[in-house]
């Protein structure tokens, strides 16, 4: 077996675990489900049946990924955050043939208690903050907060909030990375939206609280 999956934990069969993969105390991985390599699971997660996820993507404790999300690669999902899969659910009304789809694409980060309503996308890079509840589109790049969430900004790929000044140009406080505001919009200058981190930034060396001032929004959760 190439993953790590705890005793306590159950993986059904037949599902597709990658290389790496770490799944912990009391977790159900459910048949059909595809994960990819580098993956971790903490305490307590379900993904159901026919769920799709990447590479390096962080499933913190606590958290269910229902039939239709699908979850691109170095995706965070923080304690607790909620994905649903009907729009209107009925207990008397059998709608398992109805399930909708969820994108989470590359990179996005989706805080602790944060719901995000089925049928979403939420954007490469995106940003949403813990507690908020998601039911449109999400923007890459975006900073999303509250109830129902709006866009209060965006977000570096290492998780700071973007200054941008008169000509639409910002450089994220920690990495040095250039971004661009333009048509309503975020992409960086110096790494394409799909190219992996260069390894030397992939391992922060000051804490959150040393960039403060750069007009920084609280909303992760504790990473295993």
């Amino acid at each position: 077996m190439s993953y790590f999956k705890h005793e306590s934990a159950f993986v059904d069969e037949p599902c597709e675990i990658g290389e790496g993969t770490r799944i912990w105390h009391f977790c159900h991985i459910q048949r059909g489900a595809k994960i990819g390599r580098h993956c971790v699971f903490g305490q307590n997660c379900n993904v159901a049946n026919d769920v799709v996820i990447g590479d390096n993507v962080k499933v913190q404790n606590n958290v269910s990924l229902y039939t239709g999300a699908v979850v691109e690669d170095d995706v965070f999902l923080g304690p607790s955050c909620v994905l649903t899969n009907v729009t209107n659910p009925r207990s008397q009304v059998n709608r398992h043939s109805l399930y909708e789809k969820t994108l989470l694409k590359r990179g996005c980060t989706i805080g602790a208690n944060a719901t995000i309503v089925c049928g979403v996308t939420v954007g490469r890079y995106a940003f949403v903050a813990a507690g908020a509840v998601v039911a449109r589109d999400v923007p890459d790049y975006a900073l999303i907060v509250g109830v129902p969430a709006r866009r209060a900004g965006w977000m570096s790929r290492h998780g700071h909030r973007l200054a941008f000044d008169a000509s639409g140009s910002a450089a994220c406080p920690e990495s040095g990375l250039r971004y661009k505001l333009e048509g309503g919009g975020v992409r960086c200058l110096d790494l394409d939206e799909e190219a992996p981190l260069p390894e030397a930034l992939r391992t922060g060396e000051r804490s959150y609280d040393a960039f403060k001032g750069a007009g920084h929004t609280r909303g992760g959760g504790g990473e295993k």
